[in-house]
């Protein structure tokens, strides 16, 4: 792997005598694309939080870019499943929503803006408000407003998760065009096994509480992806790696036959 971009060491999360989280290290690095699956209350969204600087660990540190960060907000752009879209403004006062937040926006800030938007299918809704989107849409705004708040370092957790099947497939593929355009380092938190491998470089799989990552899979298949994949051999081998770590099957090592995607 290249140089870290984001690193985890020892991290460790207590709320009073519960152990949400047990100790953690984790390297990222620079463009990769990771996915963290585990059951409900793993601590995935925990981890999150760490990441963030939203949440002080009990014990170990996260590191971006060789800078201690932890325990500091804003050093990352972070996105919830839920868009939060503010219902009185457009999408493209959405989008620059950060800059409203810390001064005044600049028409160079806006056209940056407006131009990246554009350039991901957004161009003709600039001026539409949320009522009047899609849920694919409001989802589309939300990941562009992340992007314009912080482009080196993304948090994104179940952003997709409301969404019906054939727009979370859509959004997929949106989101790795976007990803593979822009070089941005992402960690991905989702319940769906398939989605997790569909996207990511390697899948975190993680314990039952107190989390703990079980395993890391290396997903080994040809990029650009297309739909195809879904049905690969290759793909439903890690698939079931997946569901044996997390339903508590697992037993060996994962099948290193390779079968063409």
């Amino acid at each position: 792997m290249s140089t870290p971009k984001v690193v985890l060491s020892g991290v460790e999360q207590r709320f009073g005598s519960t152990e949400a989280l047990a100790t953690t290290d984790l390297s990222v690095a620079a463009g990769e694309f990771v996915s963290v699956i585990g059951p409900s209350g793993c601590g995935k969204s925990t981890l999150f939080n760490i990441v963030s600087g939203i949440l002080r660990p009990t014990r170990g540190t996260v590191t971006i870019d060789g800078t201690d960060t932890t325990g500091r907000p804003g050093t990352v752009g972070y996105m919830l499943q839920k868009d939060l879209l503010v219902p009185s403004l457009s999408a493209l006062e959405n989008i620059t929503l950060g800059a409203r937040l810390t001064g005044r926006v600049t028409r160079e800030q806006k056209q940056q803006a407006a131009e990246m938007a554009t350039h991901y299918g957004l161009g003709d809704f600039l001026d539409h408000f949320p009522h009047a989107m899609s849920g694919g849409m409001r989802q589309r705004v939300a990941l562009m407003r992340t992007l314009a708040f912080a482009k080196d370092v993304m948090l994104l957790d179940e952003p997709f998760g409301a969404l019906d099947s054939q727009t979370r497939l859509d959004m997929q593929q949106w989101l790795l065009r976007v990803w593979g355009e822009t070089g941005s380092t992402v960690l991905f938190v989702t319940h769906d096994i398939d989605e997790a491998i569909f996207l990511a470089d390697r899948v975190v799989v993680m314990s039952p509480r107190p989390g703990r990552i079980s395993e890391i899979l290396t997903v080994d298949l040809p990029r650009p992806r297309d739909v195809d994949v879904l049905t690969s051999d290759r793909f439903t081998a890690l698939k079931k790696r997946a569901v044996d770590l997390i339903y508590g099957r697992a037993r060996g090592d994962l099948d290193e036959r390779r079968t063409p995607a």
